[in-house]
């Protein structure tokens, strides 16, 4: 049985709940009360950092554990574990604790067990919660969940990222998004939205402790840009220890890269706490088309014959990806799936300069749906 069942309601779960169910809980809870979604109301904002206060003690298999046996007052302002049968119902707790963490034995535990939590200069050294926004983020990192509430921008804010636009070649500014630097001044939610028209483009790589801190950004790119090359140009705004500040970045696309490639611009994202400046990078992504699909260095299309022309022979002038008008024609019967090759006439190969793939050619035949009585009968004289 655990003492009070206060944080466990709050999450809308039992206290058997398992640690994939409390986490369910929570994210159900969070995106219910969080501000960008309950408005300002004083209510939903005190809710949002109830339950993210309740996510945070029954997560820790620590916490939880002095929570269900000796309620929240208890994890709060922390203190030594009574022995025992000492501890009346509704016993509040004195101050006066080592700060640090105690340690005591427990009743039953068979020995000594530390904890400790975060003092936060509380004269309790008990447990301080973390600001309701950072446990969100840790919650969901890049979850769709979290996308889907902030117009899959939110990422960015997670991570007190550089917040970028696209420009397309040109210089684009940033309007509609002033006043979204930092968490720091004014309401700690205020800012939060502004942020559409991003669209998931912002994501935020993982970041092993003590590893530098890396703000990634799709870059998203037609078979056109990437087969030619283009430059693009980006205006971002950074936090910097002298305030906030903008920074045009020139991201120069080689004929020939391929999807997965990463573009580093190297400490030129916001400061963190420990002093450096985060790297940006930029990871290509390849845009469907609608005609050519890219298989390594070589292109692919497909070609639809009618009957006739598979059966009779064939010639047609296709255009190539970069523009130019190519022959194709055949003089005998064609088989549905027959691949032509065009040598030279794919993808530019990046690391072989002057050198392409090839241009492969998928015939489809667009067989009738039905014949007359006449035409079956002359197929048949025929064939």
């Amino acid at each position: 049985m655990v003492r009070e069942t206060k944080l466990y309601d709050l999450l809308e779960v039992q206290p058997t709940a398992s640690d994939a169910e409390i986490k369910k809980g929570y994210r159900k809870a969070a995106l219910k009360y969080h501000p960008d979604k309950a408005g300002n109301s004083p209510q939903a904002a005190e809710k949002f950092k109830e339950v993210s206060q309740a996510y945070e003690i029954l997560s820790d298999p620590d916490k939880r554990s002095l929570y269900d046996q000796y309620g929240l007052e208890f994890v709060l302002r922390g203190g030594v574990p009574p022995q025992e049968g000492e501890m009346p119902d509704g016993a509040g707790f004195a101050g006066g604790f080592p700060a640090g963490g105690f340690q005591s034995g427990f009743p039953g535990g068979g020995g000594t067990r530390t904890f400790r939590f975060s003092t936060g200069g509380s004269p309790f050294g008990g447990f301080t919660p973390n600001d309701p926004m950072n446990v969100f983020f840790s919650s969901f990192g890049n979850d769709p969940d979290l996308a889907n509430l902030f117009g899959g921008a939110a990422s960015s804010r997670s991570s007190g990222g550089p917040k970028m636009r696209f420009s397309g070649n040109g210089m684009g500014g940033m309007s509609g998004m002033s006043g979204m630097g930092g968490m720091g001044g004014g309401h700690p939610f205020a800012g939060f939205g502004g942020m559409s028209g991003m669209d998931g483009m912002n994501e935020r790589a993982s970041e092993p402790p003590g590893e530098k801190s890396v703000y990634t950004v799709k870059l998203p790119l037609s078979l056109e840009e990437l087969a030619t090359g283009v430059t693009k140009k980006m205006k971002i705004r950074r936090r910097r220890p002298t305030g906030q500040e903008d920074k045009i970045l020139t991201i120069s696309i080689k004929p020939g890269w391929k999807a997965g490639t990463k573009i580093t611009f190297a400490g030129e994202g916001d400061t963190q706490p420990d002093g450096r400046n985060q790297d940006v990078i930029f990871v290509i992504e390849e845009k469907s088309h609608p005609v050519f699909k890219r298989f390594g260095n070589n292109l692919s299309m497909e070609l639809e014959l009618t009957l006739k022309e598979a059966l009779l022979g064939f010639s047609k002038i296709i255009t190539t990806l970069e523009g130019k008008k190519l022959k194709v024609e055949f003089g005998q019967p064609v088989q549905p799936g027959l691949v032509i090759k065009y040598p030279e006439h794919g993808m530019p190969i990046s690391k072989s300069p002057g050198k392409k793939g090839d241009l492969e050619i998928v015939i489809k035949v667009k067989f009738p749906t039905s014949f007359t009585a006449t035409q079956r009968a002359e197929l048949a004289k025929i064939l």
